[in-house]
């Protein structure tokens, strides 16, 4: 077979020609690949424009190489020459083998170093046949079942509350275990998992997967295997696998075939035995840049302004797992530019940003947020991200570096854009700081989306979803301050107050925000009602279309029906009233 070649390949303008890509779409993922050194078949997949069968069998048909279309049914000789940890890093799959050769569908058929490390091994030529990765994953989940199962029956027996360290190591290091960690890693990162949970649960060991916010269990195993499961995951974080009776933190970093992921990992003492949370950070799903949040087009642009401005505190709000530090990164992304010193101070640091200097806290040494923010402030900073605003001290200290012409990127825990004004003021800190160094909020959440192969209509039938949706995306909530808002907080004003001003200059609820989405056919009603729920007591439904009304409102604002009466003296009359209860006039009136 000739060689193939190693020139950068023209699979966009071949995408193009070949009607399955616009030229709009190539360009902008030409962009993003310039910014991330990222391969141009990834991004476009990821970004949804092309399907990833669509990008295999276009570089098959350019490498001149055979294109399998699924579903791979590998011969178990194969199977035997290729271990079960290396086929799922590399993504790769061995189909047929005879003496001198071995048919190996592969994801990225230039990956010379893969081939050439399996013709050393099995000592064999070998012949790539080009897959999607979808397919691939799917054939080595069939394929190597069986030999999970195996390796959960070979897991060693160990206590539990075993402290031995030579017990421990041993147990750590048995082949089985090895493997089965590997496996559910390497598992979690082909369903783009956010976190990985390891519990005792009954006398057994829970493995659940959170998969775009939802955790779904994947495997159960027997509850003997704990010790040595939990020991290994210790070995691997760089924790003392001796201490089980306090928490630990530790971290490791795994390669899988389109980079490396660093994963964070947390061990805590639980009735039965520890409970492991992985946290895994791929730096291929931050954002590049705000339009890949997102935000509506008008919000999108307001952001951008306060941000051109270069100065002012911007605070993204929302609970836990909302997406507030990917829409800083984002943010971060627009602003990194040559010419500007641009520092963050992170607890902990989770990516890696090529340009900017990253601090990361420690309190144990006495770094912690305020102190390392006053050290950033004296390094001649343009552009400063704080993890997060967690006490007023360093609330204050961000404050007055806005009001001395810094540029302030932050987090807070709020409810809503509003909200975090009187967070603020609850926190302590001063109203003229609020008012004049805060210059906008973005309060979110993320919802799930729809598949984009059965679009949530037959997920049953669907291969490449559970339940219908795949991918998150932003629901947002913006707001810019102005004269009006200020004299307001310098007045000590209510949320109500705030919201109202607000929402006078333009500011959506993030109701409107998901309801944009539902209407765009990105998600679903019950998925948009499960993750916005407001504040219970701050709206009703209204009687006639169940849409929200606010509990301050005579009526609807979506249908007209009047929900409350006033007296002419302005008190409200309620229901079978027959009089005014604060001045005695009868309700007709």
């Amino acid at each position: 077979m000739s060689p193939m070649p190693t020139r950068p390949l023209r699979l966009g303008q071949s995408l193009v020609k070949a009607g399955r890509l616009e030229e709009r779409h190539l360009r902008t993922a030409l962009d993003e690949q310039r910014g991330s050194g990222r391969r141009l078949g990834d991004i476009l997949v990821k970004r949804g424009y092309v399907d990833d069968k669509t990008v295999s069998r276009s570089l098959a048909a350019q490498l001149s190489l055979p294109f399998a279309e699924g579903p791979l049914t590998p011969e178990a000789e194969a199977l035997e020459l290729v271990d079960a940890t290396l086929a799922r890093a590399r993504a790769i799959l061995p189909l047929s083998a005879t003496a001198r050769t071995l048919r190996l569908a592969v994801s990225d058929p230039l990956d010379q170093e893969t081939l050439q490390e399996l013709r050393f091994s099995t000592g064999r030529h070998v012949e790539p046949v080009v897959a999607a990765p979808s397919t691939i994953a799917e054939g080595i989940r069939a394929a190597y079942e069986g030999e999970l199962a195996e390796l959960v029956d070979n897991l060693p027996a160990c206590d539990v509350d075993s402290e031995d360290d030579r017990v421990l190591r041993a147990a750590a290091a048995a082949a089985p275990v090895v493997r089965l960690v590997d496996h559910i890693i390497q598992q979690a990162v082909a369903l783009r998992a956010s976190d990985i949970h390891l519990e005792p649960f009954e006398g057994r060991v829970r493995i659940r997967y959170r998969i775009d916010g939802v955790l779904r269990r994947s495997l159960t195993l027997p509850g003997s295997g704990l010790a040595s499961i939990t020991s290994r995951i210790k070995v691997m974080s760089g924790m003392d696998i001796s201490i089980k009776r306090r928490p630990q933190d530790g971290g490791l970093t795994v390669e899988h075939p389109a980079g490396s992921i660093r994963i964070r990992v947390s061990a805590l003492p639980v009735a039965g035995g520890e409970k492991i949370v992985l946290r895994l950070l791929d730096p291929l799903q931050v954002p590049r840049n705000l339009d890949a949040l997102g935000l509506s087009q008008r919000d999108a642009s307001l952001l951008r302004r306060l941000g051109q401005a270069g100065q002012g505190v911007i605070l993204a709000a929302g609970p836990t797992g909302s997406g507030k530090s990917s829409s800083l990164f984002a943010a971060l992304a627009e602003l990194n530019r040559e010419g500007l010193n641009v520092v963050t101070l992170e607890d902990p640091m989770e990516y890696r940003l090529p340009g900017v200097n990253q601090v990361q806290v420690n309190p144990l040494t006495g770094l912690t947020f305020p102190v390392a923010l006053r050290a950033i402030l004296r390094q001649d900073p343009d552009v400063v991200m704080v993890g997060e605003i967690r006490d007023r001290e360093t609330a204050e200290i961000a404050m007055g570096a806005a009001v001395t012409g810094h540029l302030v990127l932050s987090t807070i825990h709020a409810t809503d854009a509003p909200g975090v004004i009187t967070r603020l003021l609850q926190m302590g800190v001063p109203p003229h700081l609020i008012a004049g160094g805060l210059s906008g909020v973005v309060a979110q959440r993320l919802v799930r989306t729809f598949c984009r192969f059965c679009r949530g209509r037959e997920p049953e039938a669907c291969t490449r979803c559970e339940d219908g949706y795949s991918g998150r995306t932003g629901v947002f909530q913006v707001l810019a301050m102005n004269d009006a808002i200020r004299d307001q907080i310098m007045r000590g004003g209510s949320r109500s107050e705030l919201g109202r001003l607000a929402s006078e200059s333009g500011m959506a609820s993030l109701t409107e925000d998901v309801s944009r989405k539902v209407a765009e056919g990105l998600t679903s009603p019950h998925e948009a009602a499960r993750v916005i729920q407001s504040d219970v007591g701050s709206v009703a439904p209204c009687p006639a279309c169940s849409r929200e009304v606010p509990w301050d409102a005579l009526g609807c604002p979506h249908c007209g029906r009047v929900v409350r009466r006033l007296c002419i003296c302005g008190a409200v009359v309620r229901k079978r009233w027959r009089f005014c209860a604060a001045c005695l006039r009868p309700a007709a009136a």
